[in-house]
């Protein structure tokens, strides 16, 4: 029988209560140790790839320990138990009986497993500023050992240079002794839950009330609103900042203490009477699976025209099981397709950002089946065929199930062959029903909001995405309409399962790759009939075109475009017409990377950093074969710019990788063209896994970009590494690294949290 635990609603709304506290203790946890743990740990234990699931945001992640179990397991023949901190199992003793082990209790004579590993590490500090010796393994591809207790001998014996934190910069002695005299003492914990404010708990009322209203036609819109919100961090608009909250299933109605329903996954059967609740989001918020969500009085007055402004019904209200898993078009029929499409566009980054930097984005295998850069725009709801025809909508939408319901390992192919043919039937129905009406133009695409054009970055083992246009014009564009982002959203967010077996992942990545083909052949259609198989033979070149003939379904080259474009290059003049035309739309302008003039800076800025910006252009958008040093970087590095007036400013350098085509799931070194890689260098963080800081005074970014114009191999970046580059042996590492995510909470408040470390790279 699962671990159940019962949140009390009172508790939430009063201070939360002491887990534990010595009457004399000098040391709070709260107070002295989380500190220490966000500054120092987080970076590297935080959310599903903690190194040994050992997950030090919170104290209940701390009391939980470790596991030898990973998360990540894309060969494992059988689904693990799900392990997800305050979900699966709360309190110490319940997350031992699903196989963790402490890293705080003293083990007989012997002090604490993570006091030993602080005390290994704290013995071995590193070489200033210098590169780390080789035989430490870093970034995704080192093994995590993860010791227990009784091990430690044998690990520290072999790893003597590996103890915590790990290749890094260590902590100050202050910060040693501290943790170590908590740990001598007992280990105890005095966290206190994270709990809403006063206005925060009536505004909580007020979305339960909605989401829990009686009625058929309730009921359905408010299982659909939960499955598209479960991963998100919500805040109220005129909250407590840091304040977010999830919403989760329960038991229990509102008013009474949250007893969780703690399913694999948000639309699976719960067994019981179902009660949509908030709780607030508990522990250090970490960027990487911070995916926030508005609600305000605006939203759900939005929500209640959308979705309760006609006379729909509905007959009966459907069940759970892999069947409604797999189509929510005909789980959720009953409700007005318009409303289902225009709530997503509405906030049409969110979803976007659940599946390019949710759970799914994780690891090369995961991410290779998109392109390094593209744009995503959206298809406007008023010529999306699914929405105005029901003729249409009645023909696709059993075409439109998605696999990944049934994880038999003997039956991927068959099974993934039946939802490809499905998938490739409602391809060349889409086809032939467009064909018969007018020509693709402007008003094709959705223009509402800021969300409506969408820049995505994937830096080899994780992605991004970002409102507005970055970048130079990509090689390739998606174009959404709604059952492809409907279909892309469950099928990488609402069924993906991270604790899956290798059949459910493989399907999932495999139907990922028709969603980008898809999206793809959606925006083929704007441009002349005569220039799409050119794009198309571009986009899949060699091994590429064997795919395009084995799984896709063919294109229309034949019916026109409206719109009047260039014939010589008519994406880019495309492009150069969306940015006219759009242009209040585009978030973020960007004339380094697409400089139409003399001035290659942001206007209105310090004339410090425009020459900064001037001079780092010419970095921008070349290709390596005449900027070797690009072959040297990896995906995801930060510039640091300070200015003689104390000011600085940040700017993501991303390393946009060239592939043959990016249709398959293993051998992506085969299809590398590396003399086609380009830079694309904009401010801000555009990854939630810096690989690399360089930090520059303003004045010596011209010698800064000169060398790298210069450079040739490892040795000519190892030498510009020397000068500017901030080595994670660095003495002051912490600040540095803690500083971009201080830029983010500057800039974007909201979005800020602690960044990843587990990425960065020994330069």
């Amino acid at each position: 029988m699962p671990y159940r635990v019962v949140i009390s609603s009172v508790l939430l709304l009063l201070s939360g209560a002491v887990t534990a506290q010595g009457p004399a203790s000098a040391i709070s946890y709260s107070r002295d140790i989380q500190p220490i743990f966000t500054e120092k740990c987080v970076a590297c234990h935080a959310c599903n790839d903690a190194a040994c699931q050992l997950n030090l945001g919170s104290g209940e992640g701390a009391a939980r320990g470790a596991s030898k179990i990973p998360v990540y397991d894309g060969e494992r023949s059988r689904a693990s138990a799900p392990t997800r901190l305050f979900y699966d199992a709360f309190g110490k003793a319940a997350w031992q009986h699903k196989g963790f082990y402490s890293v705080l209790d003293a083990q007989g004579n012997q002090a604490a497993l993570l006091s030993r590993m602080l005390e290994l590490g704290h013995q071995a500090p590193l070489q200033p500023n210098a590169k780390l010796p080789t035989e430490i393994v870093l970034g995704l591809n080192r093994e995590n050992i993860c010791p227990q207790p009784g091990e430690f001998d044998g690990y520290a014996s072999a790893h003597p240079k590996e103890g915590m934190p790990l290749a890094v910069t260590g902590l100050t002695d202050q910060q040693y002794q501290t943790l170590q005299r908590w740990l001598a003492s007992g280990a105890l914990i005095d966290e206190q839950d994270l709990a809403p404010s006063a206005r925060e708990a009536l505004q909580i009322v007020q979305w339960e009330r909605l989401l829990n209203a009686p009625g058929s036609r309730e009921s359905l819109v408010g299982r659909w609103l939960f499955e598209h919100w479960f991963l998100a961090h919500i805040y109220f608009k005129d909250g407590e900042p840091g304040h977010f909250f999830q919403w989760v299933r329960s038991r229990t109605p509102p008013g009474q203490p949250i007893e969780l329903i703690a399913s694999r996954r948000p639309n699976e059967d719960p067994g019981t009477q179902v009660y949509y609740r908030l709780w607030p989001v508990q522990g250090v918020i970490v960027h990487k699976t911070h995916i926030t969500y508005p609600l305000s009085a605006a939203k759900m007055a939005r929500i209640k025209t959308l979705f309760y402004s006609g006379n729909w019904q509905v007959s009966a209200l459907p069940g759970y099981g892999p069947e409604r898993r797999a189509n929510p078009f005909e789980t959720f029929q009953a409700i007005p397709a318009q409303a289902r499409y225009q709530f997503m566009l509405d906030n049409a980054e969110y979803f976007v950002r659940t599946f390019i930097r949710g759970p799914v984005c994780r690891g090369q295998i995961a991410t290779d089946v998109i392109r390094d850069h593209f744009w995503a725009l959206f298809q406007a709801p008023e010529h999306d065929l699914y929405i105005t025809d029901p003729n249409y909508r009645g023909q696709a939408t059993p075409l439109l199930a998605m696999p990944g319901q049934n994880d038999d390992v003997g039956s991927v192919l068959s099974l993934w062959h039946g939802y490809r043919d499905k998938r490739n039937a409602y391809e060349a129905l889409r086809r032939d029903s467009y064909a018969d009406t007018p020509a693709p133009s402007w008003s094709t695409l959705w223009a509402g909001n800021d969300n409506a054009l969408l820049s995505i970055f994937r830096h080899f083992d994780s992605a991004s995405v970002s409102k507005g246009l970055i970048g130079d014009v990509p090689q390739t564009l998606w174009l959404f309409d709604y059952p492809l982002l409907e279909r892309t959203y469950y099928q990488l967010a609402v069924n993906f399962d991270v604790f899956g077996n290798v059949s459910h992942q493989a399907q999932t990545r495999l139907y990922f790759d028709l969603i980008r083909n898809g999206a793809e052949q959606n925006f083929l259609r704007l441009m002349p009939a005569d220039s799409r198989n050119g794009y198309l033979d571009d986009w899949y070149q060699n091994s590429g075109k064997f795919k395009m003939w084995l799984d896709y379904e063919s294109i229309d080259n034949d019916q026109p475009t409206a719109l009047n474009l260039d014939e010589q290059d008519p994406k880019r003049d495309f492009v150069n017409q969306l940015l006219v035309r759009y242009g209040d739309l585009n978030a973020r302008p960007d004339p380094i990377n697409r400089c139409g003039g003399a001035y290659c800076s942001r206007p209105n800025i310090d004339p410090a950093l425009q020459e900064a910006e001037q001079t780092l252009s010419r970095l921008a958008s070349r290709p390596a074969a005449g900027l070797r040093v690009v072959d040297q970087l990896p995906e995801a590095v930060v510039l640091r710019i300070e200015t003689q007036s104390g000011k600085r400013e940040v700017y993501s350098l991303l390393r946009n990788r060239a592939h043959s085509n990016v249709a398959f799931m293993l051998g992506e070194s085969l299809r590398y063209q590396p003399g086609l890689d380009t830079l694309t260098i904009y401010p801000g963080i555009l990854s939630s896994y810096p690989n690399f800081i360089f930090n520059i005074p303003a004045g010596q970014v011209p010698d800064f970009v000169a060398r790298m114009e210069q450079a040739r191999d490892a040795d000519g970046l190892e030498k510009i590494v020397e000068r500017w580059g901030i080595r994670r042996s660095h003495p002051q590492f912490w600040q540095y690294f803690h500083d971009l995510s201080q830029h983010i909470h500057e800039t974007e408040p909201v979005e800020a949290g602690v960044l990843d470390m587990n990425r960065y790279e020994n330069l």
